[in-house]
């Protein structure tokens, strides 16, 4: 008898430690995957010593940080993070994203981080100046971006033929070699390669009306991570991480 109460006593208290120790992970200490560009910068790159970085990254580094979570990178591309987010296959996507309506009936957005013009590049010592001198001429545009969506609807206007690209690398030499004449990019993008060394320059007045740019989710999934970015930016704009950030880049 006294043997058969130890053994109960015995299961009374290694139960609960037991059942601890098995527990799977909260959900706050969940590792969420996150989807981005390959090649976007400022936004998403690997620089000249190969470390992966750009506005993006080091923002949404800031808000793990200021929100206790983990995650996971995946640098797979832009179609291919919008795809990953869509199938489950990530939680979010970070990639220099613009917000439109169209993308608004697939994901939910985050609080926009930062507002993109789009601009018009040509080679360096182009003689196109002006949206009038791409008549009858192939323009290039990457996949499904800000810029493309602008390219296509004025293209009749003006004349000419858009060509589509995966990404801005590829673009860009096709412009530089000629066989396109010329490329639609957001701004700072274009900018900062500019300035980098692309051997490209952007005509002067050729800016037009930018879009928003914001983190995203599936549509109506992953509110809990929705809600940890949203708080999370407010945060590192309050404490002025997220200004600092966009002038490592843009200044």
């Amino acid at each position: 008898m006294k043997k058969i109460v130890a053994l109960i006593l015995i299961a009374l208290v290694v139960m609960p430690i037991a059942a601890g120790c098995g527990s799977s992970k909260s959900k706050s200490d969940k590792k969420y995957k996150i989807a981005t560009e390959t090649a976007f910068p400022p936004f998403d790159f690997t620089d000249s010593s190969g470390k992966f970085g750009g506005i993006d990254i080091e923002m949404l580094d800031a808000i793990a940080k200021d929100q206790g979570f983990e995650y996971e990178l995946q640098k797979i591309g832009f179609d291919a993070a919008l795809l990953a987010v869509q199938t489950g296959q990530a939680d979010g996507v970070i990639a220099g994203m613009s917000i439109t309506d169209e993308r608004k009936k697939k994901f939910d957005f985050s609080t926009s981080y930062y507002e993109a013009e789009v601009t018009l590049a040509v080679a360096a010592g182009s003689d196109i100046k002006s949206l009038e001198d791409l008549n009858g001429k192939k323009v290039a545009v990457k996949t499904a971006t800000n810029g493309a969506d602008y390219a296509k609807s004025i293209a009749d206007q003006y004349g000419f033929t858009v060509v589509e690209f995966s990404d801005s690398p590829t673009m860009y030499q096709d412009v530089i070699t000629g066989n396109t004449a010329a490329c639609f990019e957001d701004y700072p993008v274009m900018a900062y390669n500019v300035k980098n060394g692309a051997k490209m320059e952007i005509p002067e007045g050729m800016t037009a009306a930018g879009c928003p740019y914001g983190f995203a989710v599936a549509k109506d999934k992953n509110e809990e991570l929705m809600t940890k970015f949203n708080k999370g930016l407010e945060n590192i704009k309050a404490s002025g991480k997220f200004q600092e950030i966009i002038d490592k880049y843009t200044k």
